[in-house]
């Protein structure tokens, strides 16, 4: 366990791999934490060293009253490559996870090599549909609302098993505040003007059953970079970390290839 030290709490973090091989920093979704990339870290190619975070108030981390801007939960992620001295890393992110790294590669192109952009988009639902969303945590609890989001996370085969309860659980055990925080940060986020600026490689993944962030919304945010490739995982939704880590893990190896091959 790691933890880097904010203003407002403890950041965790978690390093595995090759501490000399090719690096890749992981932001979670909302209502995960850092344990949604253990199924794919089998699936990704040898030799890499994998940064994992959780976000404030998930997993480990600190989670401060908010709201939350997406600029400050990107600024998270550059203070922690600063910090662990990493050097030109690749960024994965899933949903949330990936507006921080569209934030990031906006405020810091920098700082990364590339962007993994999962089941994520330029601006993901609207303020009215996010403070619908504060107002039902706020009202009552996480759990009250866990079964609509698994819902929208997960395809019907995925639902059917068991395994859907261990990620229902995590849902609804992440810190309230923490949740509500970054859903003011999803209700302002808005990144249409900035993608078409971007001057680095992008890989975007959906799921074809994703229903928190549908496949066209993706698509549409892969076509506005100049830079950007567009894969769809069949029969998945909104998490393919879980639902199809060998195929995830295929395509960010192959991605790793095209940003060595095109910086070589």
């Amino acid at each position: 366990m790691q933890i880097f030290a904010r203003p407002y709490g403890g950041l965790h973090w978690r390093e595995d791999g090759d501490p000399a091989g090719m690096p890749l920093v992981f932001a979670n979704s909302l209502g995960t934490d850092l344990r949604l990339w253990d199924p794919l870290l089998p699936h990704l190619a040898a030799g890499c060293r994998i940064i994992r975070y959780d976000l404030p108030g998930h997993g480990l981390s600190s989670g401060p009253d908010g709201p939350y801007a997406m600029e400050g939960l990107a600024q998270d992620a550059a203070d922690l490559i600063e910090h662990l001295g990493i050097s030109n890393p690749i960024f994965v992110g899933c949903s949330i996870g990936g507006m921080i790294g569209q934030a990031l590669a906006a405020t810091r192109p920098d700082l990364i090599d590339g962007l993994v952009l999962c089941n994520t988009a330029a601006r993901m639902g609207n303020a009215a549909m996010w403070q619908d969303r504060i107002a039902q945590v706020n009202a009552a609890s996480l759990d009250t609302i866990a079964d609509a989001i698994m819902e929208r996370w997960f395809s019907p085969a995925f639902r059917a098993t068991q395994d859907v309860v261990l990620w229902r659980t995590m849902m609804a055990r992440t810190s309230a505040a923490g949740y509500v925080g970054c859903c003011h940060a999803l209700a302002d986020a808005d990144f249409t003007q900035s993608n078409p600026k971007l001057d680095m490689p992008v890989c975007a993944v959906s799921g074809e059953l994703d229903l928190a962030c549908p496949p066209d919304h993706v698509r549409a945010t892969a076509a506005s970079v100049k830079a950007a490739s567009y894969h769809q995982i069949a029969d998945i939704g909104h998490l393919p970390s879980i639902e199809a880590p060998a195929t995830l893990g295929r395509l960010i190896s192959d991605f790793i290839d095209e940003v060595h091959h095109d910086g070589s």
